[in-house]
Formats: structure tokens, C-alpha cells, sequence
């Protein structure tokens, strides 16, 4: 059997939610779901209604001082947490919140490198401040808008975690030209443009360049092309990567002087 090889144990994800049947949901297919199978990851869920505060089910309540909508209450949520916590392999406790700290690819970097994550996923309105001060936990957001439930950003956000692992994805080269990458020739760019077979569909030809032959050339053409569509489409990211080059630059430069 595969696994993470973090204490030869696979990758373990708990996830806090109202909706355990969400789960695995797509993380049960292709690649996770393989990898699910092999034992490279590993996941438990607790229903925070198992934690409500009647025989109703209850776990939200009106916020104080007004306003829309409904919050998860502490009371329930809280002993979900508890129970999370009681894993003999103490778990990162994760919640998942548009105010949360944007994730990329090194914060999936970083997340597999954690034995043990829990996910807590709220809905409604969100949860009672008071949880936050009582459970240090990592606030993590996946953009600039909002999701029904933290159960859709937990898929996604596990989705890309997940095809990190060892052994997931068999060559660890495709890992490395992909979009976001944090060194080689193509950190910090967009991926490039991808063609396959036939050479030519409907009047759109596969680029010269990458039927040549020429790998020197091929390289350089991909190179261009990420350069070119970041540029186009994320100013932000171009600008991070001129000034990175910039840096780079400078300090070859001073190490030739001292040579």
C-alpha cells in the first residue's frame, strides 16, 4: 500500500461539516479517487448536527446587535471541534472563509507537509467569533467571492493538495511546467499553451516550432508563450516575476564582478 510517508502514514484529512455526504463527492474519482484507494490519503467527517444543541438539530442561532442571516453557534460547533482534536495524531485545524488568507500553490505545498488537517466548513452566515478565539486556526480563503457552504471549497481546495502527494501523479516533470510552479525556468508564470494530435483542426495548424524537433527551441517558444499570457493576464503575477528576474539579474552580475 502507498502512502504520503509521513510517518508511513497516508495524508489524513478530517472534515467538520453538516453535509458528511458531500464527501468524498469528486475527490472519489480519477486521480484522488486512486489515490484514495491506494492509501496515499486518507479522510474522516463529523457531523456538527450530531452536536446540536436539541432534539431539533439546531445549531444556528440570530446574531447579536441585528442583521441578516443565521450563525453557526459555539455551542455546537465547538464539541465537533473537541472531537476533531481527540485524534491521537493532533490535527491542523483549517476554516475555510472568504476573509481567509488566499490559497495557492505553496500554501497546498504546505498543507501536505501536515500529517493531520481539519477542515472546518461553515455555512450560513459563518461561525461565532468566540470559536476562533478558542480554536487557533488557519483562515483560508480560495478568492474573492462567496460559496454557499465551505464544503465546495474544501473539494477544491483538497483537489489540488491531493495530486501533490508522492505517488499520485506519476511523473514528477508534469508537475513541474505547470501554472504557478515556485522554481525552474517557469516559476512563477502561467502554463503555456498545449497542442496534441491531429496536426491540423479545422484550419488551426499545430506552431512549427514544437513538430521541429529542435528542444533548444521548443523551450525558448514555451518560455515566451507563459511570459506572454501572464503579462496578458496577471499583471500582478508579471510584475512579481520582472522583479524577481530583476533580482536575479543583479546579483549574477555581482557575482561575476567579484570573480
Amino acid at each position: 500500500m502507498k502512502s504520503n510517508l509521513v510517518n508511513n502514514q497516508p495524508w489524513l484529512i478530517t472534515l467538520l461539516t453538516l453535509f458528511p455526504e458531500m464527501f468524498p463527492g469528486s475527490l472519489g474519482h480519477s486521480l484522488a479517487g486512486k489515490a484514495l484507494a491506494d492509501g496515499i490519503w486518507n479522510y474522516q467527517t463529523i457531523d456538527i448536527r450530531k452536536h446540536a444543541i436539541n432534539k431539533h438539530g439546531t445549531v444556528d442561532d440570530k446574531p447579536y446587535g441585528g442583521g441578516t442571516g443565521m450563525l453557526m453557534r459555539p455551542d455546537a460547533v465547538g464539541p465537533a471541534i473537541d472531537e476533531a482534536l481527540e485524534h491521537p495524531m493532533k490535527p491542523h485545524l483549517i476554516y475555510l472563509t472568504p476573509r481567509g488568507k488566499v490559497f495557492d500553490q505553496n500554501l497546498a505545498y504546505q498543507l501536505i507537509n501536515r500529517p493531520h488537517v481539519a477542515i472546518l466548513c461553515g455555512r450560513f452566515e459563518g461561525i461565532d467569533a468566540r470559536l476562533l478565539a478558542e480554536y487557533p486556526c488557519e483562515e483560508i480563503s480560495l478568492g474573492d467571492f462567496v460559496l454557499s457552504g465551505g464544503e465546495p471549497a474544501a473539494l477544491c481546495m483538497l483537489d489540488a493538495c491531493i495530486r501533490l502527494l508522492p505517488g499520485v501523479i506519476q511523473s514528477s516533470e508534469a508537475l513541474g511546467e505547470e501554472s504557478f510552479v515556485s522554481s525552474g525556468q517557469l516559476s512563477g508564470l502561467l502554463e503555456y499553451p498545449h497542442y496534441t494530435r491531429p496536426p491540423v483542426w479545422k484550419d488551426h495548424p499545430v506552431p512549427d516550432v514544437l513538430v521541429s524537433g529542435n528542444h533548444a527551441a521548443i523551450a525558448k517558444w514555451r518560455l515566451e508563450q507563459a511570459q506572454q499570457i501572464t503579462a496578458l493576464r496577471r499583471p500582478d503575477l508579471w510584475q512579481h516575476y520582472q522583479e524577481k528576474q530583476a533580482g536575479e539579474n543583479k546579483k549574477n552580475n555581482e557575482n561575476k564582478k567579484k570573480k
